[in-house]
Parts: C-alpha cells; sequence; structure tokens
C-alpha cells in the first residue's frame, strides 16, 4: 500500500480545475489508455497573450496522476509561459508534500503535458516520449513498450539524479514491461552520471565553520536571492548551524503556497555550491 501525503489525497478527492477550456491557447496531451496513463491539459492565456490565466486538466490514471495534474494546474497559474516551463517534476512532488518513488512517473507526466502544450502554442518541435502521438521524436528508441526515447530519459535522469535502473522505471515506466531495455538504460545512467560529474563544480575538500557560513551566505545573496527578485520575493538568512539553514521568506514569497518546493531549490542549490550535506528549514520570523 503506497504511504501518501494528506496532499496528496485531498488533490485526488478534490481535483481542481478538472474539465476542459473549449477556446484553449494550448493543449498537451501525453500518454496513452494503453499504458494506463494519459493526460490533456489545456491552457488559457491573458489577452496580453504573457500569463496563464486559467488552467483544467482530463485525466485517466491512477490517484497520483489526478493529484499530479491538479497541482500543475494550480501552480501554472499566473505564470508567464517561460516561468511555467522552469517548473520541474520534483517540484509538482514537493507541492503535495511528496510522492512514493514508486509514483513519480505521475509528476513527469505533467511536466510532460506542459511541455507539449507550450511547444504546440509556439509553434516548435513538439516533444514525445510515447506511441500514442505522431509528434518529433526525441532521440532513438529505448523502451519499446512505452515509447520511450534516449533524451527523454536522460533528461529525467539528470533533473532526479538517478542513480538505478529501478528508479529509472519508477519515474518513466521504462523497463517496467518486458525488461529487455534495462540494460541500455544503465548505460543511459552511466553516461549522464559520467557527464554531471565533469560539469559540476569543484568544491573544497574540507570547510572550516567559518568558511562553510561564508559561502551559505554567499550563494544566497548572488544565485538565490536575484532569482526570488525577479518573481517579486525574497529571503531573508535567519540562522547557521553547522549544516543546518534556516531562512524566512518576504514580500511575494512569504505565505506562498509554492514556498514548499522553493525551500527545496534553495537546498539544492546549496548542497550544489557549498556542501553536500547542507538542509534547508524555512522557519516564520
Amino acid at each position: 500500500m503506497w504511504d501518501y501525503t494528506d496532499k496528496v489525497k485531498e488533490h485526488f478527492m478534490n481535483p481542481r480545475n478538472v474539465g476542459d477550456i473549449a477556446d484553449a491557447d494550448a493543449v498537451g496531451e501525453v500518454g496513452s489508455l494503453a499504458c494506463g496513463d494519459a493526460l490533456k491539459l489545456f491552457i488559457k492565456l491573458d489577452e496580453q497573450k504573457e500569463r496563464i490565466v486559467d488552467a483544467k486538466f482530463q485525466t485517466f490514471g491512477c490517484g497520483s496522476a489526478i493529484a499530479s495534474s491538479s497541482a500543475l494546474t494550480e501552480m501554472i497559474k499566473g505564470k508567464t509561459l517561460d516561468e511555467a516551463l522552469q517548473i520541474t517534476n520534483q517540484e509538482i512532488a514537493d507541492f503535495l508534500g511528496g510522492l512514493p518513488e514508486e509514483k513519480m512517473h505521475c509528476s513527469v507526466m505533467g511536466q510532460e503535458a506542459l511541455e507539449v502544450a507550450i511547444a504546440k502554442y509556439r509553434g516548435g518541435p513538439i516533444p514525445t516520449h510515447d506511441h500514442g502521438h505522431e509528434h518529433e521524436q526525441e532521440g532513438e528508441i529505448v523502451c519499446k513498450c512505452f515509447g520511450l526515447t534516449d533524451g527523454f530519459l536522460k533528461k529525467v535522469i539528470a533533473q532526479n539524479r538517478l542513480h538505478t535502473a529501478e528508479q529509472v522505471t519508477h519515474f518513466t515506466k521504462a523497463g517496467g514491461a518486458c525488461g529487455g531495455c534495462i540494460p541500455k538504460i544503465k548505460e543511459l545512467i552511466a553516461e549522464v552520471l559520467g557527464e554531471q560529474q565533469q560539469r559540476e563544480p569543484k568544491r573544497p575538500e574540507r570547510l572550516t565553520n567559518l568558511r562553510k557560513m561564508q559561502l551559505i551566505q554567499e550563494v544566497l545573496e548572488n544565485d538565490v536571492r536575484p532569482q526570488l527578485w525577479a518573481d517579486g520575493g525574497d529571503l531573508e538568512l535567519i540562522d547557521i548551524a553547522g549544516s543546518a539553514v534556516q531562512i524566512a521568506f518576504r514580500k511575494a514569497c512569504a505565505g506562498c503556497a509554492s514556498s514548499g518546493y522553493t525551500a527545496r531549490f534553495v537546498e539544492q542549490k546549496l548542497r550544489e555550491l557549498v556542501a553536500e550535506d547542507i538542509t534547508v528549514e524555512e522557519v516564520q520570523g
């Protein structure tokens, strides 16, 4: 039995924005009934065609698929198309308080539908990862059972830092049917991990407490706060105790429903640029 958060249960039992939009500006459809999950996302823009003013969905799938679709439509309202495209599947899961790893493919499906809808609206190449639609393929087919390409799988592996073929199956379903693509999935994991190691910035092997505190403050000032300012938000550093960092969100970020995944973004940035053991806690103050 899956261990679902109360927020997942709430969005499953009382999903937001179910239905369609007759005059939608963009529509994205992913998955297929044959694979067990399908999602159709409708997006309506404002008169200036700059911001999303409405979003609705139709989903065939499990409770996690419905909850993820509901969460996605709530998250993208009020955002520009470029801002919406920055939303990751992990942020969808975080919005719901987390998803079981075996159900993370539901959040990936939401991210896919959003990408397809916006690509169709802009008239660019349409990404696809299933056999159910006649769109441009993103690389070579790796998983024939679900029609998943190497380009798609590498993107999911990199974004979610997956390390095992089992994790890839949980996030994408690849390898979950016949299992014939498992060796290729392992090759893709090794390839992505090798690329990530080459790109990752070099950290000092050992940091004094003083130097760690200095680096944390520098990253917050130079890499995090400017991104929050762009959306009218801000944060304040409250305390640093070893590797535990306490922050409080200010301005537009204060009390925002998305502050949970914003805090996760801050934590990931600090782990990337300072130390891997850093934890971030949002406090009220």
